[in-house]
């Protein structure tokens, strides 16, 4: 009999012993263990039935927070209005045709002599007002200053009205008489509050305009364009303005109706000067839309540059 009585093999057990070999196959199924991938069948039972309990939880409790989400919001308006919205009560002033190359910023350069560029200013505009000129099963009315409007309504956009800023005359560029199309950026449930009479701040073309005008006619938010500086302004003796120098009340507000289109003024430059560069500046005129000619925080008006050779 060994004298540490088999005291030995029980220390030796105490130590953990190395674990087996396995090959690649037996890591797939042990059938020593009966285990798949190192868990037994009922393991892996148990694994499914936990994670898929876990995921039906968070599911429903993801459906819930969107539900209740959802029912705060309107579909038809902005829950947030005018001064309680981040847009505000302030419309900006947007002219077209801007291009998509950034690099050409807000000036718009062609050379009446050249239809390649002649057709890319002139393809800018008739994409833009593709909207307007397809109104098919769109509910829209002849609207004027004698008619009764419903907030509802929404007023046709007659491009017949722009004079000679059509497709059929290439908005004037191939003549040197280049049109450009002013509209208000859309605010929900903004109303433009008139100056039924000319102010001394305005231009004094604008100024006659408003005068000149019927009293039932003067409901508009005008507009008005000129040089940005000094230099610019001995260019602006011969401008049109089409339909009219102002854009009619009886288009606000808009409230989401189906088939709204901005209305729109169609500015036509006649004279501009030939091989050097014009600034513009152009500016909506109402009792409350407010004007900031800054660079940095420019507010209801818009400048761009022509330079045509």
């Amino acid at each position: 009999m060994s004298k540490n009585n088999g005291k030995g093999d029980q220390y030796e057990n105490q130590f953990p012993q190395p674990a087996r070999k396995q090959t690649f196959s037996e890591m797939l199924y042990d059938p020593q263990d009966g285990t798949i991938l190192g868990r037994t069948p009922k393991s892996w039972g148990q694994l499914f039935v936990f994670y898929s309990i876990f995921y039906i939880i968070l599911a429903i409790l993801f459906s819930i927070c969107m539900l209740a989400m959802l029912s705060t919001v309107n579909v038809d308006q902005p829950k947030w209005q005018l001064e309680e919205s981040l847009i505000g009560t302030n419309p900006g002033l947007g002219v077209r045709p801007i291009s998509e190359e950034t690099e050409r910023g807000s000036v718009i350069e062609f050379d009446k002599k050249k239809p390649a560029e002649i057709d890319y200013w002139t393809g800018l505009i008739y994409d833009y007002l593709k909207d307007y000129n397809s109104t098919e099963g769109r509910k829209m009315k002849h609207c004027d200053f004698n008619q009764t409007h419903n907030k509802q309504d929404v007023c046709f956009v007659d491009e017949t009205q722009f004079g000679p800023c059509t497709a059929a005359n290439k908005y004037g560029y191939n003549q040197g008489k280049p049109c450009v199309f002013l509209k208000l950026n859309k605010i929900y449930g903004w109303v433009p509050q008139v100056y039924d009479a000319a102010t001394p701040n305005m231009p004094e073309d604008l100024q006659q305009t408003i005068n000149n005008s019927k009293v039932e006619e003067r409901q508009k938010i005008w507009v008005s364009c000129n040089g940005h500086y000094g230099k610019d302004k001995e260019q602006f003796q011969n401008i049109s303005y089409y339909p009219s120098q102002g854009i009619p009340s009886y288009y606000y507000p808009y409230l989401k109706q189906p088939g709204y289109l901005s209305p729109l003024v169609a500015v036509q430059f006649h004279d501009p000067p030939i091989g050097s560069l014009m600034d513009v500046e152009c500016r909506a005129w109402a009792k409350n839309i407010i004007y900031s000619g800054s660079l940095r925080d420019r507010k209801g008006s818009v400048t761009f540059q022509f330079l045509m050779d």
